[in-house]
């Protein structure tokens, strides 16, 4: 039987993903497997659960996919395998599930009556328990319990009463509800989609006269390529032999709203998304941190890597000069410790704090944000440890109280230690001389001039779409065995 529980008793469970596809034109002289490697080797950040790649040749589809890193599933025998072709899909995948579900790696490919279909989507459809729902009252059979099996399955039935693949995406798009940036591959043409809101980045270029889809413009810039634009809120693009297309989506959102927490943390700094450069917004937050918690220190530093940009613009608004707290191992293995023994181990392996510049100082440290506390307590102790006079810890986005249904990990409300206690509890529980946030007003001018409005939900709890009542739960999805 299936089982569907109310939202409100367990928060649903959200994904972070990158996705990439790419037209080659018949004058260019790339291998698109090898080219598509490369540009998830420059999505790694958004995921790093599973990896996979399609490659079509001729309208025959070969994917290889498999969980780990880019440079573990694809090796030079991995590139072979797939060969070479003109149309590619990448995906690089980050679950917040605790199951190991092999079905769920993407892209996915479905054959189906009108031909075949690889996909790879990034984001959170809301209605997919009534969907779900709806298909399986039809006879369809499920692999897996993730977006992107959804969506395939509302385009290839779609697909069955249009005339195009085209008009079956656009139809798929009014059914789909929530925030999703996909590429997918047809017999003969790429398409991408994002929706209406425009929750999730999704980028164009050019590489020669070949075309790119792709989740942040970082991608396009470390090919070589040449950045065109954002796909819109609700837009559907198609490139094919005769070019580039661009169809807009029959339902419009009342606003868009791009996720804000893009820029303070997901992205990649040398990215811009719909119009602002990520790294300009992170340093924008810092100077802003200043104006709402001046603090008299003898230094300024960024927990590595993504408070730094933010702890750099503190230091010019006040003054007080930049420097280097903490070193940051980047080699640790991804299978350090085992049951609860990893997570402390990472984090006493990950960074150290590096005593010749933070002894006898006051410190002000610089974070993205504070979750459960537990690193930001640990940050602390390693600066104490070190010898810091004083610390103080400024985060440059509000306080998480809400979880996110839009593809954030940001799922359990009760994990969230700004539900539980007060700004002066956590300061005390993490160590702290003081505790600042940036506020949700100094947040919503980051990225001034964006081309799209903002989600900032996860931090106000005022959500600018429907969000779901129900999810899917898959009782027989294999667990994580912690020990």
């Amino acid at each position: 039987m299936i089982k569907y529980v109310d939202i409100y008793d367990k928060d649903k469970v959200n994904d972070e993903c990158g996705v990439f596809g790419v037209y080659k034109d018949s004058s260019d002289d790339f291998n698109i497997a090898s080219l598509t490697r490369e540009a998830l080797y420059g999505l790694q950040h958004r995921g790093q659960v599973s990896a996979g790649i399609t490659v079509n040749n001729n309208e025959n589809f070969t994917t290889v996919k498999e969980f780990g890193m880019v440079s573990e599933v694809f090796n030079d025998k991995a590139i072979d395998k797939l060969g070479d072709g003109n149309i590619a899909v990448g995906h690089v995948r980050y679950s917040a599930h605790e199951s190991l579900d092999r079905a769920a790696n993407q892209p996915l490919v479905m054959r189906y009556i009108a031909g075949s279909l690889a996909i790879a989507s990034n984001g959170a459809i809301t209605n997919f328990a009534e969907i779900r729902q709806q298909l399986e009252h039809g006879g369809a059979i499920f692999q897996s319990n993730s977006n992107v099996e959804i969506m395939s399955y509302v385009i290839a039935t779609e697909r069955c009463t249009t005339d195009d693949l085209e008009t079956a995406v656009l139809f798929a798009m009014d059914k789909l509800e929530g925030a999703y940036s996909a590429v997918l591959c047809g017999p003969s043409r790429l398409i991408g989609f994002r929706d209406k809101n425009g929750f999730r980045p999704l980028c164009i270029g050019k590489l020669n006269n070949s075309y790119i889809i792709t989740s942040e413009s970082c991608v396009i810039d470390s090919l070589g390529g040449e950045f065109l634009r954002d796909v819109e809120p609700g837009e559907m693009v198609v490139i094919d032999e005769t070019g580039f297309h661009s169809y807009k989506s029959r339902i419009k959102a009342y606003n868009t709203s791009m996720c804000i927490f893009e820029y303070v943390y997901v992205a990649r700094p040398d990215s811009v998304i719909d119009g602002v450069s990520v790294h300009n917004a992170r340093f924008k937050a810092g100077e802003l941190l200043y104006n709402e918690h001046p603090i008299d220190a003898d230094m300024v530093c960024g927990v590595p890597d993504s408070g730094i940009i933010a702890a750099q613009g503190y230091a010019k608004a006040s003054g007080i000069p930049y420097g280097t707290g903490f070193v940051k191992n980047k080699y640790i293995g991804r299978t350090v410790g085992t049951g609860k023994d990893k997570k402390k181990r990472l984090l006493k392996t990950r960074l150290t704090a590096l005593k010749a510049n933070v002894s006898g100082k006051r410190i002000i440290i610089v974070d993205d944000s504070i979750v459960r506390g537990e690193t930001a307590n640990h940050i602390v102790k390693l600066l104490r440890d070190a010898g810091a006079k004083e610390v103080h810890m400024l985060i440059s986005s509000p306080p998480f109280v809400c979880p996110c249904y839009f593809g954030m990990d940001i799922h359990n409300k009760e994990s969230l230690i700004a539900n539980r206690f007060s700004q002066e509890e956590i300061c005390n529980k993490i160590g702290a001389d003081s505790l600042g946030y940036l506020s949700v007003s100094g947040l919503n001018q980051i990225a001034e001039g964006a081309d799209v409005g903002f989600c900032n939900g996860c931090f106000t709890g005022e959500y600018p779409a429907e969000i779901p009542r129900t999810i899917f739960v898959d009782k027989f999805a294999k667990k994580i065995n912690k020990k």
